[in-house]
């Protein structure tokens, strides 16, 4: 554990006063980011991709199941995947919970990924989601948001060190480390209106972290997220901790 000043309870206080100062300027800060993303131009989708799901083959507007609203969270889990990326599957942990909250604000949930859909929901049963999950496989809706990457545009990524968390995620989804880097993760939203399907808001990478809240929990504790660069990642998925002995 790192060396941590030890003080008294009312310097403590201080500092936590001025401290809150900041956390509330980032809560304003936040709302204000949240308010241009409402403003954020509709984009017609015109290209008519097609889904697979449980109950059929279906289109981008059939996804809404009759709302207004739909978010799409781009799972990676490619078609050489034997498993779903730990990652992606904690993100899951926390999006399952929040489809019947968001379906009462006129908002459809799901999953979407390239591998074939009875992986996808076998995988999903193993895990104890309560969550559509659809399959991509054979179009080009992951690639054309910017999810999906080809052979030749990794080639110099993979010519060079790959990152050992590459090479660890890899192994868990039971793929090369190409074909896991070839998936990508993200979250999409859309509207419909007067049956047309527009794209509103698309994020990646660290834009996808109010979707990892054990981070959020994380950094208010002393120790933080505890990370360092050229170590493999700590996550695992829900059913693959070791179970802990806490220390007397």
């Amino acid at each position: 554990m790192a060396e941590h000043t030890i003080g008294t309870q009312e310097q403590w206080q201080v500092q936590r006063d001025e401290l809150l100062k900041e956390e509330k300027q980032l809560t304003r800060r936040s709302d204000e980011l949240a308010a241009k993303r409402s403003r954020l131009p509709w984009v017609p989708v015109e290209t008519d991709y097609r889904f697979e799901t449980e109950r059929g083959t279906k289109s981008l507007a059939e996804l809404f199941d009759g709302r207004s609203q739909l978010m799409i969270y781009h799972f990676m889990f490619g078609p050489s995947y034997e498993a779903g990326c730990p990652v992606c599957s904690s993100i899951a942990d926390t999006l399952a919970a929040q489809v019947p909250h968001l379906k009462a604000r006129d908002t459809t949930l799901i999953l979407a990924s390239r591998g074939p859909l009875a992986k996808l929901i076998a995988y999903r049963r193993r895990m104890g989601w309560d969550i559509d999950w659809v399959s991509s496989e054979g179009s080009d809706f992951n690639r054309d948001i910017g999810f999906t990457h080809t052979e030749d545009e990794l080639q110099p990524f993979l010519e060079g060190e790959i990152p050992a968390t590459v090479v660890q995620n890899a192994e868990m989804c039971g793929t090369s480390a190409g074909g896991y880097v070839a998936e990508g993760p993200g979250l999409s939203a859309y509207t419909l209106a007067d049956r047309v399907v527009y794209r509103t808001y698309v994020s990646t990478a660290r834009g996808l972290e109010f979707a990892m809240p054990y981070y959020a929990l994380l950094d208010r504790t002393p120790n933080g997220r505890d990370e360092h660069p050229g170590t493999p990642l700590w996550l695992r998925r829900h059913d693959e901790y070791e179970s802990s002995v806490t220390a007397v």
